[in-house]
């Protein structure tokens, strides 16, 4: 009987495991099962070496940004073969990216651009620009200079409206944009929230993995304009309706990477640290969702580069980057389970797909 429970148990883990699309130098998305703890799969990039993916919002599809030439690369999940990819750059024209957003059809990729321009006997650095690129012209299409304190702006990321038409930008302020000429139509000024006394709330990244679409999740911080004590919480924005529902949860630490939520939406962890240097502690954190409370905390080991991620059935968490393996720990215990050996360096953030 305990062996047929063992099985049983097995076999459900099996089930309810899921596959992990990892970004890896020099040029390659790896293909990685969960419940084999090994790749299966190489999918190889032809523009260079990844610095970003991207699910779309069906999960059909993955945006891959590379750094080599600038370029862009969409592979097929149910294929895992890049079906589209191209680069910007020219012998006499180099470009960054900053950010980036595909439209619902996966037509227009809309991102921040910056041209360098290779002279005689210098570079010349062009102000940053919105940037539309078409996708099957393989090309930029349309850029709109980018007004100062957008471009000053250290973090930023954009997500876009159902219909295509608007373009959300995050950074101390949600500005929304008109996707046709870039032209700022509202701005949600967070800094009256509905919590009184607050001030300055500037939203986080997106939880691209847990997402509902046409809904932003994210974690921002804020302050209170007396004696500037600065609070943490969860942020949700209905892009349709642009309406922003947010609570606070607490003080905020003095880091915080990443939020990873459950499939049924319930729980969030993450990882803090306070202090520095020799005083430094990270530990995990886990919200009950439901009423946005902390409810259990555990040290875990500081390191100085990493990123944080979650399995697809939300009962594993992943510490991995700078460097070649991926730990594992388990959500309710958070502690250290195992280590999986990739063999490769990371070089982003991961895409989780059941």
């Amino acid at each position: 009987m305990k062996r047929l429970l063992s099985l049983l148990a097995l076999f459900a883990a099996v089930a309810s495991a899921g596959t992990l699309y990892v970004p890896a130098y020099p040029a390659a998305v790896l293909v990685f099962d969960e419940a084999k703890g090994e790749i299966v799969d190489r999918i190889p990039l032809v523009t260079g070496t990844p610095t970003s993916i991207r699910l779309a919002p069906d999960h059909k599809k993955i945006y891959v940004t590379t750094i080599d030439h600038n370029g862009i690369e969409v592979i097929d999940v149910a294929t895992r073969k890049v079906i589209n990819h191209f680069e910007l750059n020219t012998p006499t024209k180099q470009y960054r990216f900053r950010g980036g957003a595909a439209d619902p059809e996966g037509k227009l990729f809309y991102t921040v651009t910056r041209e360098i321009d290779k002279l005689p006997e210098h570079f010349d650095v062009a102000k940053a620009k919105y940037t539309v690129i078409d996708l099957a012209q393989q090309k930029i299409v349309k850029t709109v200079d980018m007004p100062l304190e957008d471009e000053q702006t250290n973090r930023m990321s954009f997500e876009v409206s159902p219909d295509g038409k608007y373009l959300y930008q995050f950074g101390p302020k949600i500005k929304i944009l008109q996707t046709s000429d870039f032209k700022v139509v509202d701005t949600l000024d967070l800094a009256a929230p509905d919590f009184e006394g607050m001030e300055n709330i500037r939203l986080g990244g997106d939880l691209d993995l847990i997402s509902q679409p046409g809904m932003h999740t994210s974690i921002f911080n804020s302050a209170d304009p007396i004696v500037h004590n600065r609070v943490f919480g969860l942020a949700r924005l209905d892009l349709s309706t642009r309406q922003v529902n947010y609570n606070p949860i607490g003080p905020a630490p003095s880091g915080m990477r990443g939020l990873q939520v459950t499939p049924d939406k319930k729980f969030a962890y993450t990882i803090v640290s306070n202090g520095a240097n020799g005083n430094r502690v990270c530990e995990f954190w886990k919200f009950d969702l439901t009423t946005d409370r902390l409810t259990q905390k555990a040290e875990v080991p500081c390191r100085t580069r990493f990123s944080f991620g979650m399995s697809s059935n939300g009962e594993k968490l992943y510490i991995y980057g700078a460097g070649f393996d991926i730990e594992v720990y388990d959500t309710a215990t958070f502690k250290l389970e195992k280590t999986w050996d990739l063999n490769n360096d990371v070089t982003g953030g991961i895409a989780v797909l059941p």
